[in-house]
């Protein structure tokens, strides 16, 4: 059973906010807010997204999968979310950098950053 509506609304109105002002936040008209507080409709995945983000929850907690309605990133998480300098060598040692599910190889990197570099210089 999805709780999506329930708990949007209990967002809601624990930040003290009324649907227009809500519904403006997250691009939507006040109704389609109403719709989804209902379980009317579904928002749709890049709706929950913005719904997680702008209420600082996860996916899981707006859908009943999850009680709990803060993220728990870590804080390596959490730096690499906020920022990453490529140009840095753990990052490559730390995390898998892909592309089209592939990853990229030492080499690539090197050439990508010196690309981007290259971009940038000609601006």
């Amino acid at each position: 059973m999805n709780r999506y509506g329930k708990r949007i609304a209990e967002l809601r109105k624990k930040r003290g906010l009324n649907q227009e002002t809500l519904a403006g936040h997250l691009g939507i008209t006040r109704a389609s807010l109403s719709h989804y507080e209902t379980n009317r409709r579904e928002p749709d995945y890049t709706l929950l997204n913005r719904i997680a983000d702008y209420f600082r929850v996860s996916i899981d907690y707006l859908m009943g999968r999850d009680q709990n309605p803060s993220r728990a990133l870590s804080p390596e998480v959490s730096d690499f979310l906020n920022r990453v300098e490529l140009d840095d060598e753990s990052v490559t040692e730390k995390y898998e950098l892909t592309v089209d599910g592939r990853k990229l190889t030492p080499e690539e990197t090197r050439r990508f950053i010196a690309f981007i570099r290259a971009e940038r210089s000609t601006r």
